[in-house]
């Protein structure tokens, strides 16, 4: 009987024991789902915490709570819904945010002018004061080449008109232009040289009417010559003010820590603005200087005509002989 009783003892508890189990794994179950579940949602988002299962019905009664019986799973965390772009994107890691007030609000030329550096502000009014001096000249030496040229053909007139030597010094000799110096000139020679052989005379009056015309020439190229220093350097000058703003703009972007276009294209504008500068002066100033030139060079060859008509009075006088020199000079 002893036996017996031992046996049927040690039979019910198996059953005992795995219940236990069963109860032991329906508890911890909630908690592994919760795990599971806060491991798999990113970390930004709070997992919210798992429903605890309820307690089996009966914890005395064993066949109450069945082995395939789970608690409820964890309700599933949504995932985070995209976000949209930011419209204002933050300055990257190390760079200065410039503020609009900070920044150049008149990029005209003269506001561009107002902002630029001391010394580009010195290029571009020597610049102006340069391109100012070229059309001053033009204006100047074209009223002046113009009224030379007119008083050189009234002069050619009168001596095309005449036919002695004598007859265009009397209509000549009062003026004050270049014709009329070359007819006192001429006579003042042939006065000179009354005493002497009449070989030489043609060379003497010849050279003496040359120096004339050199003489009216400088005259009248005088101020041309800054023309072309002006068309030859203006370039290199507005250069030098662009090389020294665009090297003021890059200091100014390393002391503001940043490479926004927005705070390097002004500088770089300002700088530019000189070189504008240094070709509006010199491309007009190289165009004048050619015209200036040919006005001056046309200008010459009415001298030229003028100091052959008076030659040829004056070979005419000597190959006729019918007057003594100091006579033809009267």
């Amino acid at each position: 009987m002893q036996s017996h009783r031992d046996w049927r003892g040690s039979s019910r508890n198996p059953p005992r024991s795995r219940a236990v189990a069963v109860l032991v794994a329906v508890l911890t179950l909630p908690f592994v789902h919760a795990a599971l579940a806060e491991g798999n949602t990113p970390p930004a988002v709070a997992t919210p915490p798992a429903p605890m299962a309820a307690p089996p019905a009966s914890a005395t009664n064993p066949q109450a709570a069945p082995p395939s019986a789970a608690a409820p799973a964890a309700p599933a965390v949504a995932a985070p819904e995209a976000q949209p772009p930011a419209t204002n994107a933050a300055p990257p890691t190390g760079e200065h945010s410039v503020s609009a007030a900070e920044l150049p609000q008149d990029l005209s030329p003269w506001g561009m002018f107002l902002n630029a550096d001391a010394l580009v502000k010195a290029v571009m009014i020597g610049l102006a004061f340069a391109s100012l001096v070229t059309w001053t000249v033009w204006v100047a030496k074209t009223l002046e080449l113009r009224s030379a040229r007119v008083a050189v053909r009234r002069g050619l007139r009168t001596l095309a008109g005449c036919t002695t030597l004598a007859q265009a010094y009397d209509q000549l000799h009062n003026g004050t232009g270049p014709v009329a110096e070359l007819m006192q000139a001429t006579a003042s020679e042939i006065r000179i040289s009354a005493n002497l052989r009449g070989d030489g005379l043609k060379e003497r009056i010849a050279w003496q009417l040359e120096r004339i015309e050199m003489r009216a020439s400088r005259k009248i190229s005088r101020g041309t010559g800054v023309l072309a220093t002006i068309g030859s350097t203006a370039p290199f000058v507005g250069l030098f003010g662009t090389v020294w703003g665009i090297m003021d703009s890059f200091i100014g972007i390393s002391k503001a820590h940043t490479t926004n276009l927005a705070v390097v294209a002004p500088g770089i504008a300002e700088a530019l603005l000189a070189t504008a500068l240094g070709l509006v002066a010199a491309i007009p100033a190289v165009m004048i200087y050619n015209v200036l030139a040919r006005s001056t060079a046309h200008y010459r060859a009415l001298l030229g005509d003028a100091s052959a008509q008076v030659m040829k009075l004056v070979s005419r006088d000597l190959d006729r002989a019918k007057l003594p020199l100091s006579q033809a000079a009267e």
